[in-house]
């Protein structure tokens, strides 16, 4: 179980403790219920986000890019990764 802390008026704590007490609740048990319907709407799943690992999202990229493209790719691009970007002179590794 994790603790959670957030900074609320005491205004707003009291306006939402009154709330949870009409409903019947405590306020603890209100908020645990708040958490329990909203939790699943904000996982990254459900907002579109790809949550694999990197890799694979770069090997799904990379998967319909032809062999003779991927043997054209310098074999020094990430030691001179400057002078592929940005055309400074290359560098002497």
């Amino acid at each position: 179980m994790a603790t959670l802390h957030i900074e609320i008026s005491d205004q707003k704590v009291a306006a939402l403790k009154a709330y949870a007490e009409a409903q019947g609740l405590s306020f603890e048990k209100w908020l645990e219920q708040l958490v329990e319907h909203a939790g699943p709407s904000f996982t990254p799943e459900s907002q579109g986000l790809d949550t694999r690992p990197i890799w694979e999202v770069i090997q799904d990229n990379m998967k319909d890019v032809p062999p003779e493209d991927l043997a054209a790719l310098p074999r020094d691009g990430a030691s001179q990764i400057d002078h592929y970007v940005y055309g400074h002179p290359k560098r002497d590794v």
